[in-house]
């Protein structure tokens, strides 16, 4: 896999961890409930559901392109549909990213990091957000050591980001810029999805 390629894997797995939702909200509730060391637990079980997800979206892609091209095209599509969606919801957001962010009840460690684990296993949008995603790169990575950085990419992306999170919410001034900033972030976010689905678009167009 090229480095232009890669880059533009690590660039979306990064968009996809940003994104709001109960992710966010989990690791940050464990953050400001129990600590950096439970918001570090969450983070870190949260991506090893992600790259879960990663693993069974490329082998199974790959096993449709393999049997049969058009029913791939058809999924990329459809996938493109899907980042269209999440694009569209990111530039109408109201709240912003650092609206999602929660409080709640002090817990273990070990319950931090179940939870974490859980909320990525349990969310059929991570599924489709991968079967989108990684439908324009498991055509160009045949080998196992690309198949294996397209799984691990999300792993360690969806960790570090997360990692940062907890470390952000230790710190008042960051966490201020934030919230202050966060409708930005989704704008941003939504234009490089929807330029994305586009890209998906355009790629598959010319098997019609």
């Amino acid at each position: 896999m090229s480095f232009h390629l890669w880059l533009s894997l690590f660039s979306i797995c990064l968009l996809g961890a940003m994104s709001p939702g109960p992710s966010l909200a989990t690791v940050t509730k464990h953050t400001l409930a129990g600590g950096r060391l439970n918001g570090v637990a969450a983070a870190w079980a949260h991506s090893l559901g992600i790259g879960f997800y990663a693993f069974i979206s490329v082998i199974g892609l790959a096993v449709v392109l393999h049997k049969s091209e058009a029913l791939f095209v058809t999924i990329s599509l459809l996938g493109a549909c899907y980042l269209a969606y999440l694009g569209w919801q990111s530039l109408t957001s109201k709240g912003g990213i650092a609206q999602t962010l929660q409080s709640g009840e002090r817990v273990s460690v070990r319950q931090s990091a179940k939870e974490g684990l859980l909320i990525s296993l349990l969310n059929p949008k991570i599924a489709l957000f991968f079967i989108a995603l990684f439908s324009q790169f498991v055509a160009v990575g045949e080998s196992h050591s690309a198949k294996a950085i397209v799984v691990l990419t999300p792993l360690l992306v969806d960790g570090l980001w997360y990692t940062l999170i907890t470390f952000v919410l230790s710190s008042s001034f960051l966490l201020d810029s934030l919230r202050k900033n966060g409708k930005r972030i989704d704008q941003v976010s939504g234009v490089i999805l929807l330029a994305l689905a586009l890209r998906v678009v355009w790629q598959n167009v010319g098997y019609f």
